[in-house]
């Protein structure tokens, strides 16, 4: 129906006749003379209708945005001065000769060019809200992110192989969204968390390289980097170590950015052992352009009366550690209560400071609420080992280790931003050597922090049976860029007899382990390979791509916060019909 996309006509064509194809994005009547901005994927074309055409005039009188028209016309050179740079056919516009209304549409809920448009209302009108060319561009950005994927993992020896999208349930971490199965009463499919059983039996089948960019799915609470279901680059291969699958796909990402975005990411990419990146940023995902770190400053305390410090300094899973905001001294009142707030919601019972007006003249020269707790060596040291300056800002955090890392990381990252403290535009780092496993103190027990199929950094099962569970390292990797985990991964359990003693570790039973994971242990038992792997986020990495705020703005159809689609008004009740063949019964729950 036409012989070109609006943004595709150009000074190339100049004279040429075209027939385009498109949606109305505005109209104008300028003294008589008819303009209507045409727009399609590729963008945004000027017709103009002059009144000596009629027929052509009258219609495009009566047009009006998102009707879809059918342009028959001739380029010709926009008049001096009014050249659009912005605009690939920003030299051009069309003299329109002819004109056939495809179809009218109803007055849009919202003007494509609005800004304030709440999300509800974009999400229930989705199919308007993908015309707006910043959402039809970060789709474009998807399709060129897969397109890149797919070409690299091919010429690299790769085989795109499906995995099942029913399966059994197994722990994963999230809970599992159950389908019954009409033909086996009483019994569910799982949607699975992620293929990584199957592409570990892919390994075991001797496929060698395998990959898949695959739908995910994962019951757990939603924030802006989190859907229910959400697609992932996953990645195994066989007879590789951790070093040669990071070094290769560090050469993936890096070359896509390229390709795609023209960001450069420099090679080669920096590694930080977990340990290191906890110590120094609270958390495993740091953001580097925050140029602020963190200080553990509990041995200085050990000996204070201050109960808030006391206590965590001499407690073995504590942990006191400064931050320094350089400048920070211009804060106010406001500022800071507003940042112990903040960090309560991570569990900080509060949020200390010193105010350094001048270190050289040591407690006199601070200014805070806790110095007369803190006798002179412990003030000295403080001020020493966190390098404060005059006109700098110390918070401390004095918890439980875990409370104190998440709260202060949390901190840095909101006050780097608040401050416009960032430092350069991308970077990235691997984050290796994880711990193999979390202890969880509610329930007394340790969890993989990975998952149980991570293999240890030891030589020998014995080493492993061995050591202090809270020493053991495992084989693991993530990909970090700009404090947002890209993806992780890890060398997998390939011997039968390790396998099962990770579960004992875990309290994961043989019979436990039989039930739940019975066919990946007989799989181990028949001759599987040294294997490892790796999935992307393939939804966060093209939100940072494109400048996004949310992975809903780089997914076709998204769901809320609380997983409803507001176009589809899913999820849905179905009728008694359907739930008796499935064997299942609603029990809604009673109100109180």
């Amino acid at each position: 129906m036409r012989t070109h996309y609006c943004g595709d006509v150009t000074e190339a064509l100049l004279d040429q006749e075209v027939e385009i194809c498109g949606w109305v994005h505005r109209r104008r009547d300028h003294g008589g003379v008819i303009f209507i901005d045409l727009r399609d994927r590729e963008g945004l074309l000027q017709v103009v209708f002059d009144p000596d055409r009629e027929d052509a005039f009258a219609t495009a009188d009566r047009a009006r945005p998102e009707w879809v028209l059918k342009i028959r016309g001739k380029v010709r050179r926009r008049p001096e001065g009014t050249a659009n740079a912005n605009l690939n056919s920003g030299q051009v516009e069309v003299l329109g000769l002819g004109i056939e209304v495809l179809n009218q549409a109803k007055t849009p809920p919202f003007q494509l060019d609005e800004d304030d448009v709440g999300e509800d209302v974009r999400l229930r009108y989705r199919y308007v809200d993908l015309r707006r060319p910043e959402m039809q561009q970060h789709l474009v950005t998807r399709a060129k992110v897969t397109s890149f994927m797919h070409r690299f993992l091919d010429e690299n020896g790769f085989l795109d192989v499906e995995t099942p999208m029913l399966t059994r349930a197994t722990p994963e971490g999230a809970r599992d969204f159950l389908v019954p199965s009409r033909l086996h009463a009483g019994s569910f499919y799982a949607l699975p968390q992620s293929p990584q059983l199957f592409k570990q039996l892919l390994m075991m089948s001797g496929l060698d390289r395998y990959y898949q960019i695959v739908r995910c799915f994962r019951d757990e609470d939603l924030r802006a980097d989190r859907q229910p279901e959400f697609t992932q680059l996953d990645v195994e291969t066989s007879f590789m170590d951790e070093d040669q699958i990071t070094t290769l796909m560090e050469k993936m990402v890096r070359d896509l950015m390229h390709e795609v975005a023209g960001i450069e990411l420099g090679d080669p990419f920096p590694r930080m052992t977990y340990a290191e990146a906890v110590e120094r940023y609270g958390i495993d995902r740091p953001d580097l352009r925050i140029p602020m770190e963190l200080v553990t400053v509990s041995d200085l305390l050990t000996d204070v009366e201050f109960k808030v410090f006391a206590g965590p300094a001499n407690d073995p899973r504590g942990r006191i550690a400064a931050l320094r905001v350089p400048g920070g001294e211009a804060l106010t009142r406001k500022q800071i209560d507003d940042y112990t707030q903040f960090v309560g919601r991570y569990g900080a019972k509060g949020l200390a400071y010193i105010k350094v007006n001048d270190p050289s003249q040591g407690a006199e020269g601070l200014q805070s609420p806790i110095l007369k707790f803190l006798p002179e060596a412990a003030i000295t040291g403080i001020l020493a080992r966190t390098g404060a300056q005059a006109g700098d800002l110390i918070f401390f955090g004095a918890d439980k280790a875990k409370v104190v890392n998440e709260s202060l990381a949390a901190l840095r990252v909101r006050i780097g931003h608040d401050l416009d403290l960032l430092e350069g535009e991308w970077r990235p780092l691997w984050v290796v050597d994880f711990p193999m496993f979390e202890y969880d103190e509610g329930d007394g027990r340790y969890y993989a922090l990975h998952h149980p199929f991570t293999a240890p950094l030891v030589e020998t099962i014995e080493d492993f049976q061995a050591a202090d569970p809270e020493a053991l390292i495992s084989r693991a990797y993530d990909l970090v860029l700009n404090g947002t985990e890209l993806g992780g991964g890890s060398i997998r359990i390939h011997r039968p007899e390790l396998q099962s003693a990770v579960f004992e570790r875990l309290g994961i039973g043989a019979e436990e382990a039989r039930d739940k994971f019975g066919f990946l242990l007989d799989a181990l038992e028949y001759g599987a390979p040294p294997h490892g792997g790796i999935a992307f986020g393939l939804d966060r990495l093209v939100m940072l791509m494109a400048g996004a705020s949310s992975i809903r703005d780089v997914m076709a159809f998204p769901k809320t916060q609380t997983g409803a689609c507001l176009l589809t008004e899913a999820p849905a009740e179905v009728d008694e019909a359907a739930l008796r063949d499935l064997h299942v019964r609603v029990r809604k729950p009673q109100r109180s």
